[in-house]
């Protein structure tokens, strides 16, 4: 799908596919925001007020309005709708010409309890916020039960308190309310899946619509492929032949805790929060390089660093160590990597990042910005040392360590660096 430029006279509709509720809004801001960040949120709660009365559709808008009340630039407003898109929140229709247009329709959130069942979402939130603070929140949607000792159900059927009166009334449609539904794509081969099952033990009828998203979803999650999907799938299927879903969630997450050291999916496909982001809008040699450390995965970033292939499991561990124990942020793991990768020949020692990351735990770093600083620092500490033993530095440093980073008069190997660290990310 070719990348679609958004401008500011773009203009816009808001089509409502639901019932919205206040619960709703706190479903939202409780359990969505802590994934896809407070600017997505921001959003969708301004494409709901856009709405008329009747919570139908909207006037048409141009995305100047978005830009005007919600203080972001378009990049930063086409990020925050993608991120919808992918929890299925929005759905976004397009039609070029010379002013092109798009149809925003709305869906509502899940419930909790649909939430709290759902294989991937549940455990994004858990790993975004944390025990303790999962804790809190799945306290906060459970149902109180009342002591119902010693009393007795008195309560009324239909039949028993209503009289039937026979007439006919033309049916309508009714709004009704429409959740989210969360839309992975398919990257499961279920034909080699059929062949890796020895014959006569899966019923022909059992990957249905449902089950299929479902092992989809959990290969996402887990990141397993055809073949290790088909042999957990060898060990929940009933007498019948048919899959037993909630045995495959559970075994799903077995197989990957056994494999990972009891540790559930990691954080390193995510980006930067919001709020810890540098203002946009810096054009700057730095700046630029900031925005792509805040705006890239640590699994992108080293994925980047492979020429696109995927990084090896050693490196993946390292990451995830960084992210999940550690709990660095993306964007300072980014200028982690980067660093250790230019002062180590391009080698990702271990024992070297290690001590460098629990440094910048211990100094709280939790910016691009304040990693970069810290990482100059020690970068001229390193310098002077090694000019004492040689007067000759060969090794490379990275392009940001220029004390005049912001002004606009650089090498022209500096911009051949800066220009091929962004083409990595185009």
């Amino acid at each position: 799908m070719k990348s679609i430029s958004l401008l500011p006279a773009d203009t816009y509709v808001v089509s409502n596919q639901t019932i919205l509720t206040e619960i709703d809004r706190k479903n939202l801001i409780t359990l969505y925001e802590p994934i896809i960040g407070s600017l997505a949120i921001s959003l969708y709660l301004t494409l709901w007020r856009d709405l008329d009365k009747l919570e139908i559709m909207s006037i048409d808008f141009t995305h100047h309005h978005l830009m005007a009340i919600l203080k972001m630039d378009l990049d930063s407003i086409k990020l925050a709708r993608e991120a919808l898109e992918g929890v299925g929140l929005v759905r976004t229709y397009y039609k070029e010409g010379e002013i092109n247009n798009y149809v925003y329709e709305l869906y509502s959130p899940l419930s909790a309890h649909e939430f709290f069942a759902h294989p991937v979402l549940n455990i994004i939130l858990y790993n975004n916020v944390g025990k303790k603070e999962y804790d809190l929140i799945k306290k906060e949607y459970e149902r109180n039960k009342t002591n119902l000792e010693g009393y007795s159900d008195i309560t009324k059927m239909l039949n028993m308190s209503m009289k039937s009166i026979s007439s006919t009334l033309e049916h309508f449609d009714v709004a009704k309310t429409n959740p989210a539904q969360l839309e992975i794509e398919e990257n499961i081969d279920f034909d080699l899946i059929t062949s890796a099952i020895p014959k006569g033990i899966l019923n022909e009828k059992a990957f249905n619509k449902k089950t299929k998203q479902l092992i989809n979803q959990l290969a996402f999650l887990y990141n397993f492929d055809s073949l290790k999907m088909a042999e957990i799938l060898r060990t929940v299927i009933n007498e019948k032949g048919f899959i037993e879903k909630e045995e495959l969630r559970k075994m799903a997450r077995k197989y990957y805790q056994y494999n990972n050291n009891g540790t559930l999916p990691t954080l390193i496909y995510r980006t930067q929060p919001e709020y810890l982001r540098n203002p946009t809008g810096d054009t700057t040699n730095k700046g630029r390089i900031i925005n792509v450390f805040e705006t890239t995965s640590p699994y992108d970033f080293l994925k980047s660093k492979y020429k696109g292939a995927r990084p090896t499991t050693r490196d993946l561990k390292l990451l995830e160590y960084l992210v999940v124990d550690l709990e660095l942020k993306p964007a300072v793991v980014n200028v982690l990597v980067d660093y250790v990768l230019k002062r180590n020949n391009n080698k990702l020692n271990q024992a070297f990042i290690e001590t460098i990351a629990g440094q910048w735990k211990r100094l709280n770093i939790k910016t691009a910005s304040e990693a970069m600083s810290v990482a100059e620092k020690e970068h001229q500490k390193y310098t002077k040392k090694a000019q004492k033993v040689t007067t000759k530095i060969t090794e490379k440093e990275p392009v940001w360590f220029n004390e005049n980073i912001e002004k606009e008069e650089i090498t022209q190997e500096e911009k051949e660096e800066l220009e091929n660290l962004l083409k990595e990310f185009r």
